[in-house]
């Protein structure tokens, strides 16, 4: 019984971590930062992998959920959009022994909102679906998956894109000549 306490108390403390998280991450992501070409690569792999599992999960809930892999599509193909957007928007600072760069507050703004509003969305299903019942089939319930997964694809594509300008950034600032003064 006391595990049982225990497993309710710590699902309790990171559901209640979670605005904490999240105004950490919009701070996080609108301060200044080094551009480091290693952080890019492992961020990058990291970001194709969640790519191809979510473009493949979506295929899968496509089968249950029509036009669940189109939606997604659509989603990453906005996000990559709008990384593009962010990388023309972000403040590029070029130094002699380093590259740094300061996100668009506005548009790391928008993602995070994305970010919380589909975690809230995630909530809100659970609660219903649990109200629900397993008998009572409801088309309220069973709406938003597609556009639930669109909005993680928008995310992933952000910073997919994101993170591949950032790279591209890191090796033009290696491979420009050093200027002595």
């Amino acid at each position: 019984m006391p595990i049982l306490i225990l497993l309710v108390l710590v699902v309790l403390a990171v559901v209640a971590l979670i605005p904490i998280s999240i105004i950490q991450r919009y701070r996080l992501g609108t301060s200044r930062q080094r551009a480091r070409g290693w952080l890019a690569t492992i961020n990058l792999a990291g970001l194709a992998l969640s790519v191809v599992l979510f473009l493949t999960s979506a295929a899968v809930t496509n089968f249950w959920v029509p036009d669940a892999l189109l939606y997604t599509a659509a989603g990453l193909g906005t996000g990559c959009a709008l990384g593009l957007v962010g990388l023309w928007l972000t403040r590029w600072e070029p130094g002699l022994d380093a590259l740094h760069y300061t996100p668009n507050r506005a548009l790391v703004l928008a993602v995070t909102l994305v970010v919380t509003a589909r975690i809230l969305y995630g909530f809100w299903r659970g609660w219903a679906t649990w109200r629900a019942g397993v008998d009572e089939g409801s088309w309220f319930v069973a709406a938003g998956v597609a556009g639930s997964m669109a909005a993680g694809a928008v995310v992933l594509g952000y910073y997919l894109a994101y993170w591949i300008g950032v790279r591209r950034q890191i090796r033009r600032h290696a491979a420009r000549p050093l200027r002595r003064l």
